[in-house]
């Protein structure tokens, strides 16, 4: 008997973002999580996944803060497979307007050990009068909507498994591996099932999806994988269930095998919801 190709290998069950959050466990310390194949990104887990967990650990563990999360940075320490993964919070500082806390992610090995697989830290910040006048971005136009924009595809064994939580939809710049030209692209973009997410946890999870841009101006697959992650938050109005989001990924250098890039997420309602400040490592 042959042998399966990729694209002939049955797809892994999907199991929603919520159910995964419906089945963590608090714990003294910090919270555990049960991660399933179909959030992989090749060998190990999507970062946006890891980085919303960060977060949500943060939340159940911050003894009832209503202040809302400003400040994201996370390190990528080692891979995170499939299984039972631990964040552990630590409230570090804990003032009137602010609150600064780190979740440490930790998987254990072959050997039983537990090892750190990703530190971040947190910044929440109380709203605060002032005197300046307020600057609020909008999405800037672009030529191509959310339904005349090409739906990102899927393919088992090609595209990574965790793309089938989401809605893609390719509106400008050169998609993965097409040898463009571009350094830049745009996306619309939303969880399949976002129903009853926290949208700071939402925000997190959405600003990892894209692609690094610049491997549209590769030929062939090769592997990329983020270094380091900062995300700067705005407050945002409440999210209607199931509405497109955009976002715009610039590439400001590129040398060395590294990739320096900047992300805007836009809401529904094309209000900034974020920025994004990324190393990528591509091999190739």
């Amino acid at each position: 008997m042959n042998p399966q190709s990729p694209a002939d290998r049955p797809a892994p069950a999907l199991h929603p973002f919520g159910q995964l959050l419906a089945l963590r466990q608090r714990e003294a310390d910090g919270v555990r999580f049960t991660i399933t194949t179909d959030w992989l990104q090749g060998r190990t887990t999507f970062g946006g996944l890891i980085a919303a967990l960060g977060v949500q650990a943060m939340l159940d563990c911050s003894e009832g803060t209503s202040m809302p999360l400003r400040a994201l940075q996370t390190n990528f320490v080692g891979p995170v497979g499939a299984g039972e993964t631990t964040v552990k919070v630590q409230q570090l500082r804990a003032g009137k307007n602010t609150r600064q806390m780190q979740a440490t992610v930790l998987q254990r090995g072959a050997s039983g050990a537990e090892a750190v697989a990703a530190v971040l830290l947190a910044t929440f910040g109380a709203a605060r009068s002032s005197t300046l006048p307020a600057l609020l971005p909008r999405a800037p136009a672009i030529a191509v909507g959310p339904e005349q924009a090409i739906r990102f595809p899927q393919i088992e064994g090609v595209t990574p498994a965790f793309i089938r939580h989401f809605d893609l939809r390719w509106a400008e710049g050169a998609p993965p591996y097409t040898g463009g030209q571009g350094w830049d692209t745009s996306m619309y973009l939303r969880l399949r099932d976002d129903d009853g997410v926290h949208p700071e946890v939402l925000i997190v999870l959405l600003a990892d999806v894209p692609p690094t841009p610049a491997i549209g101006q590769l030929r062939s697959p090769a592997p990329a994988s983020s270094v380091t992650w900062a995300l700067e938050l705005r407050p945002t109005a409440a999210i209607e269930p199931g509405a497109p989001w955009r976002i715009d990924m610039d590439t400001l250098a590129a040398a060395d095998g590294y990739i320096n890039q900047r992300g805007r997420l836009w809401t529904p309602a094309g209000e900034l919801a974020a920025l994004a400040y990324q190393v990528v490592a591509v091999y190739a």
